[in-house]
Order: C-alpha cells, then structure tokens, then sequence
C-alpha cells in the first residue's frame, strides 16, 4: 500500500490534524521556554539554584579550614581578606561580649543539624559549638557584627566555634541560593506534571474538537434524514470523512427515493384490480359471502396505504410550523371523547411548540388508539422533561414529555422494544376486532425520533403502559 503525499508546497498550508497536532506542540514547546524564562528571572529563591550548587558551602568551609590552622593574630586579616560581596566574615576571642553571646544563645536544634550536614564534607571534625541564626534572633542585634544591619534585613549567620574557644561568624548578606535538592525536586516535578497536563488537555482539544464537530453533524443528520449534509468544514481528515458520509448520505437518499417509487407504482397498479374485485362483489348474490369480501378488499386497500405513507415518511416532508401543543393533545382527546371513549387529559395551559402538527397529531392519535383498542382509554399528561439520557437516541436537550398512562394487562418484557418492529403483533390471531396493518407504532416511532425526540414503552407497577413521547426543545 503507498500513502497519498501531498505536493511539497500545499503539505503544510492545508490544515490538517497533524498540522495541527506539529503547530501544538511546537507553541507548547515556545510557551514552556517563555514561563521557564519568567520563572527564573521573577521567581526569587524558588528558580535559584539549592544551597550545594552555590559553591558557598565549598568556599565556607575552606575559609574554615584554614582559620582554625592560623595563629590567632592573623585571623582578623585572613576573614578580612576572604570577605566578598555576597559572605562577610569575622573572628571574636573567647573572652570578647560577641564570642560569649555566641556561645550563650538560643538555635534550633533541627538548623544546626542541616548546617553540619552541609560543612561535615569540608570540616570532617565537628567544631565545640555550632550557631544558626537569622534577624530575629537577639545575637544579630549585638554591636560588632561584620556587616552594615541598616543595608542588610535578612541576613543569614552561621557562627562555628574553633578548639581555642574562639568564634568565627559568617554572614551571608542576603539568599541567594534556592530551595534544598529534594524540595526543589518535588517542585520541579509538580510544575512539569501541571504543565503536561495543560499541554495535553490543548492538544487533546485542537484534536478532540473537529471530530467532537462531526460527530454533532452526524446526530443532525438523525433529525433531518432525507436532505441534511454534514458541513464540510475542518481539518483536511474530517472532510474527507464529511464527503464520503455526504455520499453516502446521497447514496441511501437515491435507494429511498427508488424504493418509494416502486412502492407507489405496486400500489397504484393494486387499486385497479381491487376495484373490478369490489365491483364484481356487487353481483354475489349472498349477502354474507359478498360482505366478507368487501371486508377482505378494504384491508387489503388499508395494508397498502399504510405501507406506502409508512415508506413515503411523510413526516419528513411536512413543513413545521408553530402551533399550541397542549391544544393539538385536547383535540386528540376530545376526537375520541365525541367517539363514547373517557380520554382525560391534564391540560397544563397553552404550550408553544414547533414541528410538523399534522404528523405529530397522528402520532399521538395512533397512540391513544392503541390504548383504546388493547388497554382502557387512557389519561395524556404533559410536562417539561429533562431528557438527558432518557433514550438511546441520545437526546441532550430539555424539552417536553407528552404521557399516555392506560390500565389494561400491559406487555411482556421481552416485547416491549419489538412492538416498533415492522408488523409485529402481540396478536398472533390477527383477529378482526383488533385490526391494524403493524407499522403503526414504528412509523410513531420513525415520525419522533425524524424530530429528535423518542417514544418510550413502559410497565406500570400498579398495571398497564405507560407510553412517554420525548420532544426536544423546538427552536
């Protein structure tokens, strides 16, 4: 199999999913230098380097080292000479005020045991003493510190006592090392985690999105089956799926046009030989024989005109239009209350609505009927409805929810889906009292879910159906 390739100057132009997927990455790739670059130049101690990587440990404690081998006379100028802008340095007797504050003052425990973790390396011999400090400890308010306290607020000491009982301090003037190595770490790994999460979630987007799109415009299609298109709008892949499912769209459009066609042509071609059978029953001399034959032509002639408007999917080509849909429901009842049936209706007031009314009255009219004719006449309620997930239409939308309760012997389980099934009959006798042709609910059905909506079959627990016709919110 060779893959299609486009022309080197059109591979980057068209917007296609890899194009895509190539520019996403490479903004995520930009946008991640930028923040590193801010986060380095803005984010204080959190973007320095940790303590270690400073150096100032190695240069402490060498300074260290050295003063605790010199004679004492010339400590003074060795720390004076090791001094530099960011670490000051000064060595205080053991009978000096500092050395005995020194030695006097309150550290914490956990402070002086990091320090010594850091120099021990350096050191190798632990010191007599060790002191931690900050600003707000007493001993950085003695005199005689060596630094200016009005030009440094947050200077960090470290005072290590030498064998002689001597103190050396050093003073760094301000941070300039960063979190610890597992600290920094476990930050560094939260902002790569936080940030792959938001790259991925963009590009899982830029991608989820055309298909999430055609997937809408598939759906529409299930609202609007003999003359919508899928828009051919996206990425280079999604259209191309939008043009094939277009022809295929086309294709079953064509199969459905010829199969009504047909179907018409067969019907026509009926109604001449059931008319010469209807006027030849006119010469049977028994009354009886000739009236089971009327019967049998007009069922014949019913059967062939409910296939034919059931194919045609009339619905589809009605205009819709707006009219007062708990107004369409009191017609319906009142039809079959002037016909000696108790049809109540809960009428909750004028409901607008928009759609094909006369597909929709026979919808509910069949509806009823059915209860009528198997059941007891029933009660119609109508009610707003969230419809999320009411059927396996996928309906998503709020809208309203028209309820035919009745009280008659139900249905078995196993039937309650096959009842939309094409000329299936929970009367296997196909007796005459019943009648019908079975395309009555699956036609129902086809009109509801043409709209988006769904007709809904359910047992009650204290006995009969309760029939749910789902209809989304109209524009």
């Amino acid at each position: 199999m060779r893959w299609a390739r486009l022309p080197p100057d059109r591979a980057f132009t068209q917007d296609t999913i890899s194009r895509r997927l190539i520019v996403t990455v490479a903004l995520a790739a930009g946008i991640t230098l930028l923040l590193l670059a801010i986060f380095v130049e803005f984010g204080g101690q959190w973007s320095k380097p940790d303590i270690e990587a400073t150096g100032m440990v190695r240069e402490v404690g060498a300074v260290l080292r050295m003063v605790r081998v010199a004679p004492a006379t010339d400590r003074e100028t060795l720390l004076a000479a090791a001094q530099t802008r960011q670490i000051h340095f000064g060595w205080y007797p053991e009978a000096s005020p500092l050395a005995k504050a020194l030695a006097a003052g309150h550290y914490r425990r956990s402070e002086i045991e990091e320090s010594w973790h850091f120099l021990s390396p350096f050191l190798g011999q632990r010191p007599p003493a060790i002191a931690v400090f900050q600003e707000d400890n007493p001993v950085s308010t003695l005199p005689g510190l060596p630094y200016d306290r009005s030009l440094y607020h947050d200077a960090y000491f470290v005072g290590i006592q030498l064998d002689d009982g001597s103190w050396v301090l050093c003073v760094a003037l301000q941070r300039f090392w960063g979190l610890y190595a597992f600290q920094r770490l476990m930050l560094e790994g939260i902002m790569l985690f936080v940030w792959i999460i938001a790259v991925s979630l963009i590009a899982s987007r830029q991608l989820s999105r055309p298909i999430e799109y055609l997937a809408h415009e598939v759906r529409r299609l299930d609202a609007q089956p003999n003359y919508a298109r899928v828009s051919e709008a996206g990425p280079r892949e999604i259209r191309q799926v939008a043009v094939t499912i277009n022809a295929m769209q086309a294709r079953i459009a064509k199969f459905i046009l010829d199969r009504t066609t047909m179907l018409a042509a067969i019907s026509h071609d009926l109604r001449t030989p059931l008319t010469r059978i209807r006027l030849r029953g006119e010469f049977i001399d028994c009354p009886t024989q000739q009236k089971l034959l009327f019967r049998d032509v007009d069922e014949m002639q019913a059967m062939i005109d409910g296939a034919l408007s059931f194919f045609r999917d009339d619905a589809s080509h009605e205009t819709q239009t707006a009219f007062d849909l708990s107004g369409l429901l009191e017609t319906v009842a009142y039809d079959f209350c002037d016909q000696g049936h108790d049809v109540r209706y809960d009428n909750p007031g004028r409901v607008g609505y928009r759609g094909p009314v006369n597909a929709m009255k026979r919808v509910f009219t069949n509806l009823v009927e059915n209860a009528i004719k198997y059941a007891t006449p029933p009660q119609i309620i109508l009610a707003p409805a969230d419809m999320t997930g009411a059927s396996s239409a996928g309906i998503r939308a709020t809208g309203w929810v028209v309820t035919i309760l009745d009280h008659g012997p139900g249905i078995p389980p196993d039937a309650l889906d096959a009842v939309f099934e094409p000329y299936f009959r929970l009367d296997k006798s196909r007796n005459r009292q019943t009648g019908g042709v079975g395309l009555g609910l699956t036609s129902a059905r086809t009109v509801m879910r043409g709209l988006g909506g769904d007709i809904i079959i359910e047992n009650r627990a204290e006995g009969g159906l309760r029939v749910r016709v789902l209809l989304p919110a109209s524009d």
